[in-house]
């Protein structure tokens, strides 16, 4: 390390230039015009490094073109007596799907939702079950766009607002085309 080198903070969202070095005490100017003081052991050399502006464009207009591939949709008939039967319904509020929440991360949540979602899907699948109705929540929009990408990915789903009257606006009914052709 010297005076001049792009440095991170191993443990924190904090990089900068290394302004002055005093034995095993760096100071860093950090990229919001603040000197901090670090020891040597809790910072990285950052070579060679790549700015977000680089690389987010490409990534960012492939990821979304790979999301929003749409699969035709199958037109199958229904019997009337399975269009009656009750829906299999997930609750995917956190609190009821683990007893503390609050030592989670927001990513930690949302992993184990659609891990859950994705767990319920199948199961509903392998049992021909038709109506799957997962009750996600409003908040801000976050695990129903997980969701949704999870339901494209099948091809014998379609996926739709479940009724507003019997879950309110947060939930999702997944109607499951059991004779699918290959």
């Amino acid at each position: 390390m010297k005076k001049g080198d792009r440095v991170s903070v191993v443990d924190d969202a904090i990089s900068g230039v290394i302004t002055d070095i005093e034995g095993d005490s760096v100071t860093v100017l950090t990229t919001d015009d603040f000197e901090m003081q670090f020891l040597k052991n809790e910072l990285v050399v950052i070579t060679g490094a790549i700015s977000e502006t680089d690389i987010m464009q490409e990534d960012i207009s492939k990821i979304l073109s790979e999301k929003q591939t749409k699969k035709p949709k199958p037109s199958k008939k229904v019997k009337p007596k399975d269009r009656k039967r009750p829906p299999m319904v997930v609750d995917l509020h956190i609190h009821q799907l683990v007893k503390h929440p609050k030592r989670m991360s927001n990513h930690e949540m949302l992993v184990l939702q659609t891990d859950t979602a994705k767990h319920k899907l199948d199961f509903a699948i392998d049992k021909k079950i038709q109506r799957i109705v997962f009750v996600h929540g409003v908040g801000e929009g976050v695990l129903k766009a997980e969701l949704e990408y999870l339901f494209r990915r099948y091809d014998n789903v379609k996926y739709y607002e479940a009724d507003y009257k019997e879950y309110g606006r947060g939930a999702t009914e997944v109607y499951v085309y059991q004779n699918k052709t290959p």
